[in-house]
């Protein structure tokens, strides 16, 4: 699995010009999921997201958490972060999983997301054409990867 952190001050994510989730200051959290992943997976990077301190401080030192700050987040599935440009121009998505896979993963991570932090998380519509608005704040963007997680 892997996830593209980004704190912001807004984001918001529409399919067909519908908006389907929308925060203020947060986290957008891009998820890729991948064949092997693992339940245990979904909830190694949701403990990560939680707890991850990338919020200033009064001291403006990043040392607070999405839940310290009372932040939003908002979760997009996104296969592309699995894209392999080793060969050619065209992009291979062999690596991302399956639809029938990836779909179930996605929505677990977004409840486990929801229970580990206590925060209600906003999301897009798996498989659909959406349009994701971002403000970056800093900014700061993080990149976590089951692959690498020991």
């Amino acid at each position: 699995m892997r996830l593209v952190i980004q704190r912001c001050r807004r984001a918001s994510v529409a399919v067909s010009g519908e908006v389907t989730g929308a925060i203020a200051h947060g986290l957008l959290i891009l998820v890729g999921v991948v064949e092997s992943d693992t339940l245990d997976d979904v909830r190694w990077c949701c403990r990560k997201v939680a707890g991850m301190r990338i919020f200033n401080d009064e001291a403006g030192v990043m040392n607070r958490s999405v839940v310290d700050v009372a932040g939003g987040l908002l979760v997009v599935s996104q296969f592309t972060l699995h894209a392999s440009t080793r060969k050619g121009n065209r992009p291979s998505y062999i690596r991302a999983a399956k639809p029938e896979v990836a779909e179930p993963m996605y929505e677990r991570f977004v409840a486990e997301l929801a229970q580990v932090s206590g925060i209600p998380v906003q999301t897009g519509i798996f498989g659909a054409d959406m349009q994701v608005e971002l403000v970056n704040d800093g900014p700061v963007t993080i990149i976590i990867d089951t692959e690498h997680k020991e």
